[in-house]
């Protein structure tokens, strides 16, 4: 039998291309309107005003604020969400680069171990499931070369953070040496993204100086020196580590 014709009056249906274009341009005029109506709120002077008032509020209660700021990127990392690094960039500009450092030194290393942890005793099947491809390779590397394998893993971020905590939870890797083995492989890094951090400039100061704050040749030449770190630190460590590695025979 002959299918029926479809009716020549039948809508078009907006193709998968059509509504993202159609749900860009929402976006774009809902930030546009926003970003008018709350013009005088959102001003850099406002934003620096807001800036001066977390730093007094960090003066009177350091142990809640580092708390605070401890605990959430804790949860960042150990959740498994995304933005550790923009976090870690924020940290060095408001935090200095020392304390900084510390802070996100440890919490960075606690967050992967809490997910580590979680995967070892309470998400057991469900990472195995999704990453039991992983296991084997993860499981033959480190029977040959122990918690050098996880260093080199922590060092050349080739495989994402998330997936080594979860994976190595499935592992026979004792914690002790995940979490100190961890810390001290991801420390070049937290070096790298906190300088980056702590080299921009605070907005009271960009308020007072406008650009020439950023582009002054001093400040410049730091941001670029910060900026080049970020871009050649992983290219650098894979040929340290090349040359070190023995070569097979």
């Amino acid at each position: 039998m002959n299918q029926p014709d479809a009716p020549a009056d039948a809508p078009e249906q907006p193709s998968g291309s059509k509504w993202k274009l159609i749900v860009f341009v929402i976006l774009a005029v809902a930030i546009l309107s926003v970003g008018f109506l709350y013009r005088d709120v959102i001003s850099l002077a406002t934003l620096a005003q807001r800036e001066s008032q977390l730093r007094a509020f960090q003066d009177e209660h350091p142990v809640a604020v580092y708390a605070i700021a401890f605990g959430v990127y804790v949860a960042v990392t150990g959740l498994s969400l995304p933005g550790a690094a923009a976090l870690t960039l924020v940290y060095g500009w408001y935090f200095g680069f020392t304390r900084a450092l510390i802070l996100v030194s440890f919490a960075s290393t606690a967050g992967a171990t809490t997910a580590f942890l979680s995967s070892r005793y309470l998400l057991r099947d469900a990472v195995q499931s999704r990453y039991g491809a992983s296991m084997k390779t993860f499981q033959k590397r480190l029977a040959e070369e122990g918690a050098l394998y996880l260093f080199t893993l922590r060092l050349i971020p080739a495989v994402p953070f998330f997936v080594i905590n979860l994976v190595m939870g499935l592992t026979p890797i004792r914690v002790r040496t995940f979490w100190w083995v961890s810390q001290l492989g991801m420390l070049a890094g937290t070096v790298v993204y906190v300088y980056a951090g702590s080299r921009v400039p605070n907005l009271g100061v960009l308020a007072e100086q406008g650009v020439s704050a950023v582009i002054a040749p001093t400040q410049l030449l730091q941001l670029m020196v910060a900026f080049a770190l970020l871009g050649f630190f992983p290219l650098a460590v894979r040929k340290i580590l090349s040359a070190l590695r023995p070569k097979a025979a």
